[in-house]
């Protein structure tokens, strides 16, 4: 039995690349990149025929388990690879299992479109081929969700809760942070944010986050 992630960090991979991470798990990790042509070949095609990483295999005694999706890959490990004792990212309690499963899905929904085109305009891509336009356009869509987190990571705070989900770091926060890391290089987007601002710079600034970080070219 082992287990195996497809992918590199430097893509949607980094999180169950973090999540394997944060639960110490022994895996292999195949650096599989999104260009080049890598997934789109008979083998990986086989394991995801989408053609997109990440992918985990999990090789199990009843047979191997492939998951695919980023967010999924991610809740998976913590589900069958975490320890449900209060400690760990894993759920400990139907509550903070609602609340990995209902902010992963938010994020996916409500952030994570306008946040990538937030990045490549203002960040990654050529100054030349950026529009700036789509940028502006996303910046004021992604105000609503950005308010809605800001106001329960507030809620939170007066439970005496940090997190999204408990008193600790669980897979919600990491699948959440995730997206919203993009937007760390525009401050002035999250400057109105200031607990969410902190909330992310805290997830990010975890030595699991550094280390998957550091799978994304080999």
């Amino acid at each position: 039995m082992g287990l195996t992630v497809h992918g590199i960090a430097a893509s949607r991979a980094l999180r169950p690349l973090w999540a394997a991470t944060e639960l110490g798990l022994d895996f292999q990790h195949v650096a599989t990149p999104y260009q080049g042509g890598a997934t789109r070949t008979p083998e990986f095609l086989a394991l995801n025929p989408n053609g997109h990483i990440p992918v985990v295999v999990d090789a199990r005694a009843e047979g191997d388990v492939v998951v695919w999706e980023s967010m999924a890959c991610a809740l998976y490990l913590a589900r069958h690879h975490g320890v449900a004792d209060g400690l760990s990212i894993t759920p400990a309690t139907a509550r903070e299992d609602a609340e990995a499963l209902r902010w992963s899905f938010w994020v996916m929904s409500e952030c994570e479109a306008d946040a990538l085109t937030v990045l490549m305009h203002r960040v990654v891509m050529p100054v030349e081929r950026r529009k700036p336009e789509l940028a502006d356009v996303a910046e004021r869509r992604l105000a609503v969700p950005l308010r809605v987190l800001e106001q329960h990571l507030a809620q939170q705070q007066a439970r005496g809760e940090a997190h999204l989900a408990a008193d600790r770091f669980t897979v919600a926060d990491l699948c959440v942070a995730s997206v919203l890391q993009w937007l760390r290089p525009v401050r002035e987007l999250t400057e109105p944010y200031p607990l969410t601002r902190e909330w992310v710079r805290a997830c990010v600034r975890r030595p699991a986050f550094a280390a998957a970080q550091a799978l994304g070219v080999r």
